[in-house]
């Protein structure tokens, strides 16, 4: 397969699943925001989904959820809004579009005239904004839907399902580091059930948590489903156990030494984390630990654009 498909297969996936992850975000902070009796902030939200050179317009609508909505969902101006991501996402796609089904374009089309209609910045203002994002969410649902029964197993799909679980796995990793992070500006925050819960509804682990776990909302219990649960579809682990696992069928003969090296990367991070416990982490600090796993997240996407995009 040519790299610059590679290439594309890769960043279609990573922009679908990153617009996933923020309107889960958005849909569970905005009902936050309503419920709260406190004054509410989006900072935790900005700082993981906006982008970085964006803080001085950011910071003047962080506690307008309305305006934070449309800076992330419609926003021209925030290179990682919603719109800007799918229009991206569609960019990709049409460069492989001879490599995916029709019925994957369509679905792809679909999702991006949502979010370009003028009707739907309308009704993020004056209607109920959670039913806007329920739709743009059944659109990724109904994208991926489409992936698991059209896309072709091959390399191509591997591609994409790398760039899925890696940008899954960073996701949950900068959740959970502002959120706990937040914590030591506010303790009152761990015995709080209300902000337990909506970080667990963000990342739908909120149903597993309840059967999993009887004794209510700890913050290590929440520590350990997302990061070392490998039954949840979420969870740091298994995103990292699904890039090994179709990692694994990039491996041909013309490119043994790039697929040993990156191999050896990936498995050394699935070991640092399968090997950890709950205790462990917290002797060596959440911040360090998840700042680490990070930073060699990052390290397996700049190997793949090294070995497999030929720096595309």
């Amino acid at each position: 397969m040519l790299s610059r498909v590679a290439a594309s297969f890769y960043w279609l996936s990573r922009y679908i699943e990153r617009s996933d992850g923020m309107l889960r975000m958005l849909k569970i902070n905005y009902a936050s925001s309503q419920d709260t009796v406190q004054e509410f902030t989006w900072e935790p939200v900005i700082r993981i989904f906006a982008g970085q050179d964006e803080e001085e317009e950011t910071g003047k609508i962080e506690n307008n959820s309305r305006a934070v909505l449309k800076y992330m969902v419609t926003g021209k101006s925030n290179s990682n809004s919603i719109l800007n991501i799918i229009t991206l996402a569609r960019e990709n796609a049409r460069g492989v579009q001879e490599h995916i089904p029709k019925d994957l374009w369509q679905c792809l089309n679909e999702y991006y005239h949502t979010v370009k209609e003028p009707r739907l910045e309308k009704a993020l203002q004056r209607e109920d904004p959670i039913g806007v994002l329920d739709v743009l969410i059944k659109q990724v649902m109904l994208y991926y839907g489409t992936a698991e029964i059209t896309m072709e197993r091959g390399e191509g799909r591997s591609f994409m399902n790398i760039g899925k679980y890696l940008e899954r796995a960073i996701q949950s990793v900068d959740i959970l580091d502002a959120k706990f992070g937040s914590i030591d500006d506010n303790p009152n925050l761990l015995t709080d059930t209300s902000y337990w819960k909506h970080l667990l509804l963000s990342l739908g682990g909120y149903e597993l948590y309840l059967k999993t776990y009887r004794e209510g909302f700890e913050s290590t219990n929440i520590l350990e489903q997302v990061m070392l649960n490998e039954d949840f579809p979420r969870s740091v682990i298994y995103s990292v156990n699904n890039i090994q696992r179709y990692f694994e069928r990039l491996k041909n003969d013309s490119n043994l030494d790039d697929y040993r090296e990156m191999s050896f990367q990936i498995g050394r991070l699935q070991s640092r984390i399968k090997y950890s416990s709950v205790k462990s982490i917290e002797l060596e600090g959440l911040h360090l630990f998840l700042t680490q796993i990070r930073k060699e997240l990052y390290g397996i996407g700049n190997s793949l654009n090294e070995h497999y995009f030929a720096n595309s």
